[in-house]
């Protein structure tokens, strides 16, 4: 395996890490605003803000590895995203600062201002969908290379039925992990209150979750016939994922286990992300940049690769001890500490 395959590997591996994290942090601020207008903040709102206070600073620092990496690793896919996603790349940043700014605001007593509670409410969804841009321009299609530059064609994007089912995906992907931690969250502290309340969060989103699965993949098919074809030679892949994501939906619909149901949720992810990954390859954005022709330098690339590994083996170690400091101490989840 070349050190091109080997730093990809590491990066797919950071940005699943965002995924996962960022989801959770994502979904709760929109469930905390759900049950702000729907009266039920003071059943599950305390629950949330004991899990974001210490975790959110840390959230970012996945995609921040992941973007510095795609720009020492495959600069030619910097070039090219760098100037397509200028717009859809700059509201993402203007939401995420929106997003930051609700939490210096709520270690102010701004916590239940309706606004702010809106504000983050609504950028954790929004977020999710703007970024998904990316994954969608890479399939081909939505980038035109002109003498003055690259282009991003917007009315091909806006009115593209693969666009909006990778948005509809994200999206309701995000609701499901965090309806899913919650889940655990909550038995965590023995709030029962409040676990009945995210369980059925976490069993109303994990219909929408599958349907739009499936729905990206129909999509798929129609606009890029080549990854599609390639999906379905790793469907064994696709198949552990809809099987983790069974065992999650029963665990949780049994009512025990919930631990080892979002296990199962990350899991599911985590196979049908490398497996989207995989048969995606050697295209990191189809057709102008492939894995092998827009790589750095050998000497470059195995240094980012030692450098980036290096990064997670200490990234990794820091987030479970942060967990075991915060999220799985007993006095602390249960709001004692």
């Amino acid at each position: 395996m070349g050190y091109e395959y080997i730093g990809i590997t590491v990066l797919w591996l950071f940005l699943y890490g965002y995924l996962i994290v960022a989801s959770v942090d994502f979904g709760a601020g929109f469930f905390a605003y759900y049950a702000k207008i729907t009266k039920k903040d003071h059943i599950i709102n305390q629950l949330i803000s004991r899990y974001l206070s210490p975790v959110w600073e840390v959230t970012n620092v996945f995609f921040v590895f992941f973007f510095v990496g795609i720009v020492g690793f495959f600069p030619d896919a910097a070039y090219y995203y760098g100037q397509a996603l200028l717009i859809p790349g700059s509201i993402a940043i203007v939401l995420i600062a929106i997003r930051g700014s609700f939490y210096a605001f709520e270690s102010y007593g701004f916590k239940n201002n309706h606004l702010y509670m809106f504000l983050y409410g609504a950028t954790g969804l929004l977020i999710p969908a703007s970024l998904s841009t990316a994954l969608t321009i890479s399939e081909g299609g939505f980038i035109e290379e002109t003498s003055n530059g690259v282009k991003l064609l917007y009315t091909e994007l806006l009115t593209s039925p693969y666009s909006w089912s990778v948005v509809f995906l994200a999206i309701v992907s995000v609701l499901y992990i965090s309806s899913m931690f919650l889940t655990y969250y909550a038995n965590r502290a023995d709030d029962q209150s409040a676990l009945e309340l995210v369980r059925k969060y976490a069993l109303f989103w994990s219909s929408p979750t599958i349907i739009a699965s499936l729905t990206s993949f129909i999509a798929l098919s129609q606009h890029n016939p080549e990854h599609f074809e390639k999906a379905i030679g790793l469907w064994w892949v696709f198949g552990l994922s809809v099987f983790f994501f069974m065992v999650a939906l029963f665990l949780v619909y049994q009512g025990k286990f919930y631990g080892w149901a979002f296990i199962a949720v990350m899991l599911q992810f985590l196979s049908a992300f490398f497996g989207y990954g995989a048969s995606h390859l050697p295209y990191i954005l189809q057709p102008f940049v492939t894995i092998t022709s827009g790589a750095t330098n050998e000497t470059m690339g195995i240094t980012l690769v030692i450098a980036f590994i290096a990064g997670l083996l200490l990234l990794v170690p820091s987030l479970i001890l942060l967990m075991r400091l915060f999220l799985f101490n007993a006095d602390y989840v249960k709001g004692k500490k």
